[in-house]
C-alpha cells in the first residue's frame, strides 16, 4: 500500500511494516483511498481528524441560510382596511429576508366564497410584486386556501447621520 502523511516518506509499504510505522508515531493508519492502485493509506490521529470533521460541519450548518416562514391569515370577507393592514406587515416580513404564506380560512359554510378568497390572494400577491415572488400558487386544502410568497432580499436599512 502507498503511504502518506506527516513525518512519513512517501512510498508504497507492505500492511505489517505500515502499521508499524504508525504505531512508532502513536498515530493511527487510516485508509484513504481503497480504489486506487496501490491502495492508499495515511498516518494520523484519527480522534482528531474526526474532531476537525466535526467542527467542519458544524461550521458549514451555522453558515446556512435559515429560512423563516411568516403566517398572514385572512377571511373571505376581508375588508380594505384590514387588508391593507396585513399588506404592511407582509412588506416588512419580506424586507427582513423572510417567506410569507398567506391563508384565507373558510369558517363553516364560508367555503361557499372559493372564488373570493382566491382572489384575495391574487391581489395580496400582486400587491407584493416588488417585494417577493411568488413561490407557490394559491391551493385550496380542506377549509383553507394558501399562497407562498419568497423574498426578493434582505434589505438593509442605513441610518442617514447628520453631520
Amino acid at each position: 500500500m502507498r503511504l502518506v502523511g506527516d513525518n512519513v516518506k512517501v512510498d508504497i509499504y507492505p500492511l505489517q511494516e505500515a502499521l508499524k510505522i504508525a504505531q512508532q508515531q502513536g498515530l493511527d493508519l487510516v485508509e484513504i483511498s481503497p480504489n486506487a492502485d496501490p491502495p492508499v493509506c495515511k498516518v494520523i490521529d484519527y480522534s482528531k481528524f474526526k474532531y476537525e470533521q466535526k467542527k467542519k460541519q458544524k461550521e458549514i450548518k451555522a453558515k446556512a441560510v435559515k429560512v423563516v416562514v411568516k403566517e398572514i391569515r385572512f377571511g373571505p370577507n376581508t375588508e380594505e382596511h384590514d387588508f391593507n393592514f396585513k399588506l404592511k406587515h407582509a412588506i416588512n416580513f419580506l424586507q427582513e429576508g423572510a417567506k410569507v404564506k398567506a391563508t384565507v380560512f373558510f369558517p363553516g359554510r364560508t367555503i361557499v366564497y372559493k372564488e373570493r378568497g382566491e382572489i384575495l390572494l391574487l391581489k395580496f400577491a400582486q400587491a407584493l410584486e416588488e417585494y417577493g415572488k411568488v413561490e407557490q400558487m394559491p391551493k385550496l386544502e380542506g377549509k383553507r386556501m394558501s399562497l407562498i410568497i419568497q423574498s426578493k432580499g434582505k434589505v438593509v436599512k442605513e441610518k442617514n447621520k447628520a453631520e
